[in-house]
């Protein structure tokens, strides 16, 4: 098998060679991980994500999105916090490589 390269602008203007095999497998990892969202959990993931890029701290930042997406609202028990904050710190990093590569979700 051939091995395809594309090219990807960075943001210096620059170009860096990105390994497609490599980012398919990334992707492909990642719809593992984050599973079937629908829209709205997407959204409400995504008001989590923004409010934690503003510096708050994993448990104010769903407090604030179960006021804006009440359909979607998250009530962890005290056990969860810590998985919880490990799953949006990785969907915040997951958006950040999206953005990089130039892929919409």
């Amino acid at each position: 098998m051939r091995n395809l390269w594309f090219t990807s602008f960075t943001r210096n203007g620059g170009r860096e060679l990105m390994d497609a095999p490599l980012t398919n497998d990334y992707l492909a990892r990642a719809r593992e991980i984050l599973g079937d969202r629908t829209e709205t959990e997407i959204e409400y993931d995504d008001t989590i994500v923004a409010f934690l890029a503003k510096g708050m701290d994993i448990k104010s930042a769903v407090d604030a999105a179960n006021r804006e997406h009440p359909d979607e609202a998250l009530k962890p028990d005290p056990a969860h916090w810590e998985d919880l904050a490990a799953r949006y710190d990785y969907i915040l990093k997951h958006k950040l490589i999206l953005k990089k590569l130039g892929i919409k979700e």
